[in-house]
């Protein structure tokens, strides 16, 4: 059977092209000559489960999407004391590029918008770090959160480097103020090649899920970041990761994100999966168009608003067992989208030898409609693939299992 995931995320991003407005961004040179029709999304689970779709091996500079995660690597290595000491995290209200500080302290307000995400990247490797070691260091960790080697982009580097005064002037009021140290322009150029890594949205889903799973990479299994450190950088992604259209996006969509000004809009979903687009026409925020309408569709199907999330029990798929007479599937707890994306992947994975599929969900809870509609689903496509299914619900927990056709799963006996 093939996992209907794919096929629904196929769907969205060919809805989302009938949003046709945005400019890409220009400020960068090198940006404005993207195909403007490009368009790709992808969904990792903590499992480690990838689906993408569309222009999914794309590579894309980062931009500011690197924020969130040379963050991470400023709070592994120096702890949050330091960190706290030369950018805060507080929501400034601002766009990416304003220049926010306190008027106290001259601290940038938040590790998000240009200003802050300097005087980070400035901490990594202390004080006596050259260019190329800094970013050394940054590569290595966010090929590490991919799951393969990265590479920069140069010519996206040497187009924003000169193209970089009004970064420059940043990088000297933070020098004024003390949160930076090190000379402007070796500040500057640390961060614009750290925006320059090159990625796909298959990446950024994967490094999305990995701060979602506490920092340990779903598909390798290393832990690349502590949870405490996911922990701050989420909740920080959710405070200011969309500049000033944070709280409306908490608001609406609930997916704590990150976007760029290349088209990648990155989100995770804590303890359940990363997400990510990529799309270039912006938003006058600074947010791909498209990417905002994937998000904000992705967060109404299918239950992903983080202050909607329902209670999560023990893994979904309790047991698959193949005998000579039936494949049994038996699910338990409450199902939500990890919990129909793990029937789904059982569903695909198991043999059926005998040609019949039970679905099993006597020990089964509460089915929250996302939940039910992947079921569904995928009870469909075992029968499409010729296999007779039937479904165990004795509490009635899915109710109306219509095949497609009008039709219901036949109920197997006691001893099936």
């Amino acid at each position: 059977m093939k996992s209907p995931i794919s096929d629904y995320l196929t769907e969205i991003i060919t809805d989302a092209r009938s949003a046709t407005g945005g400019e890409v961004a220009d400020y960068i040179p090198v940006l404005s000559e993207v195909d403007r029709e490009l368009l790709g999304a992808a969904l990792c689970t903590a499992s480690g489960d990838l689906y993408s779709v569309g222009d999914d091996e794309h590579a894309f500079s980062i931009q500011s999407i690197s924020k969130p995660f040379a963050y991470a690597v400023a709070l592994e290595e120096r702890g949050p004391e330091v960190v706290d000491a030369r950018v805060g995290m507080e929501p400034s209200g601002e766009a990416f590029n304003d220049i926010s500080l306190d008027e106290e302290t001259g601290r940038p307000d938040n590790p998000m918008i240009n200003v802050g995400a300097i005087a980070v990247t400035q901490l990594i490797g202390g004080r006596s770090a050259s260019v190329d070691s800094r970013v050394g260091l940054l590569l290595d960790r966010f090929s590490a959160l991919a799951g393969r080697q990265l590479s920069i982009d140069e010519r996206v580097a040497e187009s924003e480097l000169a193209h970089s005064d009004y970064s420059m002037a940043m990088a000297y009021m933070l020098r004024d103020t003390g949160v930076v140290t090190d000379t402007a322009e070796h500040a500057v150029t640390s961060y614009i090649r750290q925006c320059a890594v090159l990625v796909t949205v298959r990446d950024l889903a994967v490094m999305a899920a990995t701060l979602a799973n506490g920092g340990i990479q779903p598909i390798t299994g290393q832990r690349v970041f502590s949870q405490a450190v996911c922990r701050q950088v989420q909740a920080v992604m959710a405070s200011a990761g969309m500049y000033n259209a944070a709280g409306r996006w908490m608001t609406t969509v609930g997916i704590p994100a990150k976007s760029g000004v290349a088209g990648g809009l990155l989100g995770t979903l804590p303890g359940r999966l990363g997400l990510a687009t990529f799309s270039p026409p912006l938003d006058p925020q600074g947010n791909s168009v498209r990417g905002v309408k994937i998000f904000q569709r992705l967060s109404e199907d299918m239950g992903m608003h983080l202050m909607g999330a329902e209670p999560t029990g023990d893994t979904a798929v309790r047991e698959v067992e193949v005998t000579d007479a039936a494949t049994t599937i038996a699910l338990q707890g409450p199902l939500d989208f990890n919990g129909g994306e793990a029937f789904l992947r059982a569903a695909v994975d198991c043999a059926v030898p005998s040609g019949t599929v039970v679905v099993d969900l006597a020990r089964v809870g509460r089915v929250h409609d996302v939940g039910r509609r992947m079921i569904l689903e995928g009870m469909r496509r075992l029968r499409g693939d010729g296999h007779r299914v039937m479904l165990r619900d004795p509490e009635g927990r899915l109710p109306g299992p219509d095949l497609g056709d009008g039709t219901r799963p036949e109920t197997p006996d006691p001893v099936a």
